[in-house]
């Protein structure tokens, strides 16, 4: 019965801590009004796939090919990138995700100047789908 209780305690800490460990700043909040924003691109196939390719080019080095926040350079930073599959990104509306992506939270860049509002919201319809 010990083993069972102990095998059950370390595998809790690992599954909790793999949560809270690649997951940027808890306190990264959006303004509320990011809620209101709606995705102009929502269900569109063909902007999710070129979500993935923006993905595979400019996230995957932090966030990792899986979206966990495991990425090779992210794994060298003080605050972690965020973890895509973790129940507080999943819980967050498009609106919010699209307005970290647009402005960032050092050391994440804001792509604001650097991807059009389209390339912004594919890379939204990508991350949802990594949740699935």
């Amino acid at each position: 019965m010990k083993t069972n209780v102990t095998f059950l305690f370390i595998f809790l800490f690992f599954s909790i801590g793999s949560t809270t460990v690649f997951a940027q700043d808890s306190d990264w909040k959006a303004p509320k009004s990011a809620d209101a924003i709606k995705n102009p691109l929502a269900g569109n196939s063909k902007a999710t796939a070129e979500g993935k390719r923006i993905y595979e080019q400019m996230c995957v080095l932090c966030h990792g090919i899986k979206g966990k926040g495991n990425g090779e350079a992210g794994l060298t930073l003080d605050k972690k990138p965020a973890n895509f599959l973790a129940f507080k990104v999943k819980k967050e509306t498009d609106g919010v995700i699209y307005w970290k992506i647009t402005n960032g939270k050092s050391p994440m860049a804001g792509y604001e100047e650097l991807l059009t509002e389209d390339q912004r919201w594919q890379l939204v319809n990508y991350i949802r789908a990594l949740e699935k």
